[in-house]
């Protein structure tokens, strides 16, 4: 594999749980830019004598899920499975307010993986209800800082399965 460029999603697991196919062309970055404060003076008229970082770009992962299979739904929306470990029968949408957050990672074709220590799922139901499209989960990764006050998130060699 070339490790000079990041491409493709092969995996994308939340806790030990890999979550299921994701819409083609859907997996964007997301986030905001690097933001800054210019300190000018008045004999420097041409360029800020100071640049003052005040935060660090973030990432906020957007996707759409596609395969959505009662685990799947749980996994990113909540709420409870209907049946018995490997033959559930139906899925229950939360009836409060839930916390979906822990660590996530994104396997890359690519031979790397990206790994979020506290990432927060939004979701919500979407798409259309047709006979010529799938109907999918919207999903937003909210990425904040660990409690261990570690890096938000990293990218490293995928690790050989063995």
């Amino acid at each position: 594999m070339n490790k000079n460029f990041i491409y493709g999603i092969a995996v994308v697991k939340f806790g030990t749980a890999t979550i299921g196919y994701i819409e083609k062309g859907s997996w964007d970055w997301g986030g905001t830019k690097p933001e800054s404060v210019d300190v000018e003076a008045e004999q420097v008229p041409d360029a800020p004598v100071l640049t003052l970082l005040q935060k660090n770009g973030q990432i906020s992962p957007t996707f759409n899920l596609i395969q959505l299979n009662y685990e799947n739904l749980k996994n990113v929306l909540g709420g409870t499975l209907v049946g018995s470990s490997g033959n559930y029968t139906g899925w229950k949408a939360p009836s409060s307010l839930g916390d979906l957050s822990g660590k996530w990672t994104i396997d890359f074709v690519s031979g790397q993986t990206m790994t979020i220590a506290n990432g927060t799922i939004l979701a919500n139901l979407g798409g259309k209800l047709t006979l010529t499209e799938v109907s999918k989960v919207e999903c937003q990764l909210k990425i904040a800082k660990p409690a261990d006050g570690g890096s938000p998130y990293e990218i490293n060699d995928t690790p050989a399965e063995g």
